[in-house]
């Protein structure tokens, strides 16, 4: 009997031996600390920074500020805290879903916790019994018992739950969100501080923040009598048309407790930002132990902006309640309670005071080391290093570039504004090229979109190289921007953007029934009546490919009197569920909407035949992809 097995090809597996030996000749790309958070031991013997690039702890000496150990966490660590008694340090492990136990005697990982979908910060109650996690994607805080190690119960928060802090007094909890919570299109975005009671472990308010999107850390004053948080109000309402005006962002701080008035939960938003000079995006906020100054990391600025609290008081107490209500948008405030800027290394984050209150330590994200203020002179004393690679490669150099606001007109924002920590916002924005008023755009996630030309959701930009060159100069910055070299950095960042974990996909591969259906729903070729659906009306043809797109314009009939054009740019689908509102401006705010409220005459897909079930399972199924 004749063999079955085919005869090599020796051309082939030439070939085949030349790639792997390119492939094991091909040197691993670096990977850099990025530095995001950092804490001090009990003691203050210890500094721990939390590196999210090399996914770990790295311990220091805080003597000598030499490194004493490198601890692995989970994956893409974002946040960390000590517990009360601090033998233990706990860190959100945003891509694993995550909580690492550290042991702070040992310096090593003693034990996995439970947490919900992208968890990105994490605190502890004042007994040390149960550990708070806000989980980013899930839009909730989970409660983990710490001596069972399980998880208990979720807690509703609003739209990715970001950054907590404790009460000194250990009776309330306070959650920031990195993303407006949903709402009617094109109406002002709205954030919350949601406030947690720890004894009985339900959400007790809400703090309104009126047209805030992107609300980062939050802090307490020792005695409990103020907080603050860090956010941006964008005005993506009005055409992108003004940024000479202030009309782009505003960098704020909201301001809360009883030292701002007797109303429980009345907020104060004010800005950090001058008539001529912006600071952008504030992210931590760290309050002196004697409530005479707060500092704010500002990002795209590479700065640490000082503020005098007893003033900033005075000057809300001396408003009046319509004064109050609009203070954030008026530029010349901060000259009241700002009294310097500090500048630090570039992207500064997390920050942590010493346990004297006499040095403030500032990681810097992007150039991979930890500045060291002097509080009492304000000026930078020392820097440490978390000993990263030395030569930044072009993805380096183009996530500092991404992450920096020097570009634009008075140093305005940078492209983490609206992409924010390298996402996106949730928001719609008017931008000038298309004309005010035209062609109003819902935001994209940039991950994964190298091979997804073109770009903009006309389709008029056919490279990345295009979509971030000249047009953002020009419409954008309002400034000379990126040189070529530059250009191809920025570019070459975006591209090696990696596509964060799927939490809908089981890990065998396999998909549940529900997503079956959907999936056979998503592949059909024929209406449940038997017609046949035309191919340019099947899910699976327009969004077809590694991708889910075929890099083609469709006219959908989502097209609204705004749009220049009904043709829109088929969109990658990869990770749609974290993506919400959803059609090209943003007008759908859930999936489902995009069938049941705008596909009337079935013109995006065949939909109007499907059962709710039916609908549901559909997507089920998208939400896999």
């Amino acid at each position: 009997m004749a063999s079955l097995t085919p005869t090599p090809n020796p051309l082939f597996l030439l070939v085949a031996l030349a790639l792997t030996a390119l492939a094991a000749d091909r040197p691993t790309p670096p990977r850099f600390p990025s530095p995001i958070e950092l804490a001090f031991s009990k003691d203050g013997a210890r500094l721990f920074a939390l590196c999210e690039g090399t996914d770990e702890v790295v311990a220091y000496d805080a003597r000598s500020g030499s490194i004493v150990r490198r601890i692995p966490v989970g994956r893409v660590p974002k946040g960390l805290a000590l517990s009360p008694d601090g033998k233990h340090l706990y860190v959100a492990n945003s891509w694993s879903d995550s909580v690492s136990e550290i042991d702070t005697a040992a310096l090593e990982a003693v034990r996995s916790l439970p947490a919900g979908f992208e968890p990105n910060s994490v605190v502890t109650d004042l007994a040390g019994r149960f550990l708070y996690v806000a989980n980013r994607i899930s839009n909730d805080v989970s409660v983990v018992d710490l001596v069972t190690g399980a998880e208990v119960k979720r807690l509703v928060a609003g739209r990715g739950a970001a950054y907590l802090a404790l009460s000194p007094d250990g009776a309330s909890i306070y959650c920031t969100h990195i993303y407006p919570n949903p709402g009617l299109h094109r109406t002002p975005p709205e954030s919350e501080i949601t406030v947690i009671d720890t004894a009985r472990q339900v959400v007790k308010d809400r703090y309104r923040l009126p047209n805030a999107a992107g609300v980062f850390h939050v802090a307490l004053s020792a005695d409990g009598r103020l907080g603050m948080a860090a956010q941006l109000r964008p005005k993506n309402l009005v055409p992108l048309a003004h940024v000479e005006h202030g009309w782009v962002f505003g960098n704020s701080i909201s301001v809360f407790g009883e030292d701002v008035g007797n109303a429980v939960g009345e907020v104060v938003q004010i800005p950090i930002d001058e008539l001529d000079r912006y600071f952008t995006p504030p992210f931590a906020i760290v309050l002196a132990p004697d409530k005479t100054a707060a500092y704010i990391s500002t990002t795209g600025s590479d700065s640490v902006t000082v503020i005098d609290i007893p003033k900033l008081l005075e000057c809300i107490r001396s408003a009046t309640p319509a004064e109050r209500r609009t203070m954030a948008n008026d530029l010349s405030a901060s000259a009241n309670y700002v009294v310097t800027r500090i500048p630090v290394g570039s992207a500064p984050k997390g920050m942590v005071l010493s346990p004297d209150g006499k040095r403030l330590y500032v990681a810097n994200r992007t150039d991979d080391t930890i500045s060291v203020i002097d509080t009492a002179s304000r000026k930078v004393t020392a820097t440490l290093s978390l000993e990263g690679p030395a030569a930044p490669t072009a993805e380096r150099r183009g996530e500092r570039l991404f992450f920096s606001a020097r570009f634009a007109f008075q140093g305005h924002f940078g492209c983490a504004n609206c992409h924010l920590e390298s996402t996106f916002d949730g928001l719609q924005w008017d931008l000038e090229p298309d004309g005010f008023g035209k062609d109003i755009v819902d935001n994209r996630l940039l991950e994964d979109v190298a091979e997804t030309a073109p770009f903009k959701w006309n389709g008029s930009n056919p490279n990345l190289e295009t979509e971030c060159g000249p047009r953002t100069e020009k419409f954008f910055y309002r400034s000379e921007s990126y040189d070529g070299w530059q250009l191809a950095d920025l570019v070459a960042y975006i591209k090696a953007m990696p596509l964060r974990p799927n939490r809908y996909r089981l890990a065998s591969g396999e998909l549940t029934p529900a997503q079956e259906r959907g999936k056979a729903i998503f592949e059909r070729t024929r209406t449940r009546s038997g017609a046949p659906i035309p191919e340019s009306n099947q899910c699976a043809v327009c969004h077809s490919g590694r991708h889910y797109t075929n890099q083609q314009l469709a006219d959908v009939g989502s097209g609204k009197p705004t749009d220049r054009s009904p043709l829109i740019d088929v969109p990658q689908l990869t990770n749609v569920f974290l993506t919400a509102p959803y059609l090209h401006d943003g007008s759908a705010r859930t999936l489902e909407e995009i069938w049941t409220v705008f596909n009337p005459k079935d013109t995006h897909g065949v939909t109007n035949d499907l059962q709710k079930d039916e609908l549901n399972d559909l997507i089920e199924y998208l939400k896999t992809l």
